[in-house]
């Protein structure tokens, strides 16, 4: 026994399937516009650098590793391996930096009740408004008197020194969702604010902890303006500033090399990324339990 459907179904199970197919193909369309840059750099990369501006196709049809194998050879005489060494000595003290600087910060706000607290805590967030450039003046001329320019410590003192608010406002709002009753079990045990923060508290913020860490390692190894200012010695350049070498003084720059380079870069940020994006996910219930 059969039934027939009624039109007014049928005509919803169209605009469900016309529905359906629209968004369909718009998400293909924003991915492929998504998608375009990195497919573009990745066929620029083997390509002839004469190819790479005057041709228009996507991908090469003949692929060359000129490019790649002239790493090799690095820079005015620098090793390609000199850059990202740099930068990744660079990446990792700005994690360890903002890390822990900026999860203590934040336990000292959320969990020690001391005068003034609420006041400084706005004034962290005001300093979100102030432009980089605003600062760049002053903190220049304070390294420069100090003799710590093109060395790495202007670069990273402040990662020490929680001066990433979004990091100390991103932990706050974390921290201030743990139970206090952990709080109080840990002090029922003897522990101080150093032990509860180290043993209790910062075990519990991991996804917290993970997020800001990938950021930071991110916007370090991306960093250009920062080591543009402070870094004079080619040897001491990060992988964004061993990039600029690629432009000889003539104004001629060597479009394969640098491509092919600016590839060979995106390698750490995206196994950084691949290695502690399953902890993003991690609840703070589970780790409660444990």
């Amino acid at each position: 026994m059969t039934t027939a459907t009624s039109p007014a179904v049928h005509t919803a199970n169209e605009r469900r399937r016309t529905g359906s197919i629209a968004w369909h193909v718009g998400a293909l369309v924003v991915l492929a516009v998504v998608l375009y840059p990195v497919i573009w750099v990745v066929g620029a990369a083997f390509k002839p650098s004469k190819d790479i501006i005057a041709s228009l196709d996507l991908l090469p049809t003949k692929p060359v590793w000129e490019n790649f194998s002239g790493l090799a050879d690095g820079i005015s005489g620098i090793s390609i391996s000199s850059f990202f060494v740099n930068s990744l000595t660079y990446a990792l003290l700005a994690v360890v930096g903002v890390v822990l600087s900026s999860s203590l910060t934040a336990y000292a706000f959320t969990k020690i009740r001391f005068a003034g607290r609420n006041l400084m805590f706005t004034l962290m967030i005001g300093t979100l408004l102030l432009p980089y450039h605003v600062l760049l003046i002053p903190q220049y001329v304070m390294f420069r008197n100090l003799e710590l320019v093109d060395t790495l410590v202007p670069l990273v003192a402040g990662k020490f020194l929680a001066t990433e608010a979004f990091f100390v406002f991103l932990m706050v709002q974390f921290m201030r969702g743990l139970p206090r009753e952990l709080d109080e079990a840990a002090k029922l045990d003897g522990c101080g604010h150093l032990r509860t923060y180290w043993s209790i508290v910062l075990p519990l913020c991991r996804p917290a902890l993970i997020t800001s860490a990938i950021f930071t390692f991110i916007n370090a190894w991306n960093d250009f303006m920062g080591p543009l200012i402070y870094l004079n010695t080619p040897s001491k350049y990060t992988v964004s500033l061993g990039l600029m070498m690629f432009r000889d003084q003539e104004g001629i720059a060597n479009y394969g090399g640098m491509i092919a380079m600016s590839l060979v870069a995106l390698v750490p940020v995206i196994a950084f990324f691949m290695a502690f994006q399953r902890y993003l996910i991690d609840g703070m219930a589970t780790s409660g339990l444990k």
